[in-house]
């Protein structure tokens, strides 16, 4: 099948098919809704986080992971929130049902998943780490959350592929080319669609649309750290994408942020850091 052919197919099965394939927990976005809404107690989060047991056990595991937040155990969901705060409970549940959803039996879409689902994680640790250390902790949690998702239209895009392989629509195997051909055409587009069916925050849904954006809004840091964060994951090949020689230091985004040298420096260790860490 044709290069040029192989995106309008994926749009066809996306436009009869909208919505349906498997990206997000029930439960976690039970819980962004609950945070959206400001209407819960401690109580109510883990009632719904408990709602499924592998579900919870994983958040359980994340967030007592030394890569997530480094502090004392936690034992329960409750124990959790009451800890580290909702949003982070919450930021919890999605990166652990997004973990478990980079997965596939067909080992070529399989291998482009779990690459994506590194340079997801690591931007999201490299967020948060850049908000706590540019003066904007207030926003820790959510730029974590931004940078998990700025590229979940890639996600969508795999597994609606994947049902195109099951379907026989495609027979041969496709090679990186035409992965990140589509991914280039499609991907934002479709996981601006996503989170606004799931109705997530307009600022999430602004750092997806303008994330690879020539033009964007210099005041918007959120949005300026998921871009740089980006960035400096394709300079330490985190993902498909591998730029050794981009330099960070010259970028638009390291001039709004007024990242240091060492700022970078040590965000690369980070990242390096986060790049073999069991998640």
């Amino acid at each position: 099948m044709a290069l040029a052919v192989i995106p309008e197919t994926v749009r066809k099965l996306l436009a009869s098919q909208p919505i349906e394939l498997p990206i997000f927990h029930p439960v976690a976005i039970k819980l962004q809704r609950m945070l959206s809404n400001y209407d819960f107690t401690v109580d109510e989060v883990g009632q719904v986080a408990n709602e499924d047991i592998s579900l919870a056990s994983q958040m359980l595991k994340m967030a007592n992971s030394p890569m997530y937040m480094g502090r004392t155990k936690v034992a329960t969901i409750k124990e959790a929130v009451i800890r580290l705060g909702a949003q982070s409970v919450i930021n919890i549940a999605i990166a652990a049902s997004q973990s478990a959803a980079h997965a596939s039996e067909n080992q070529a879409l399989d291998r482009h998943m779990k690459a994506l689902w590194q340079h997801s994680h690591c931007c999201a640790l490299g967020a948060r780490w850049l908000a706590i250390n540019c003066g904007m902790r207030g926003v820790a949690d959510e730029s974590y959350l931004a940078a998990l998702l700025h590229d979940v239209g890639k996600l969508y895009l795999l597994k609606a592929l994947e049902r195109l392989v099951s379907a026989g629509v495609i027979k041969s195997m496709f090679d990186e080319e035409l992965v990140l051909e589509i991914f280039e055409a499609m991907h934002v587009e479709q996981g601006l669609r996503l989170v606004q069916h799931w109705n997530f925050p307009a600022m999430y849904c602004d750092v997806i649309r303008a994330h690879h954006a020539e033009q964007w809004d210099p005041v918007n840091k959120m949005l300026a750290i998921v871009r740089f964060v980006n960035l400096a994951c394709h300079r330490s090949g985190l993902g498909c994408i591998h730029e050794p020689e981009l330099a960070l230091s010259g970028t638009q985004e390291a001039d709004v942020l007024e990242i240091s040298a060492l700022q970078i420096a040590e965000l690369l260790a980070l990242l390096d850091e986060a790049r073999d860490a069991e998640i």
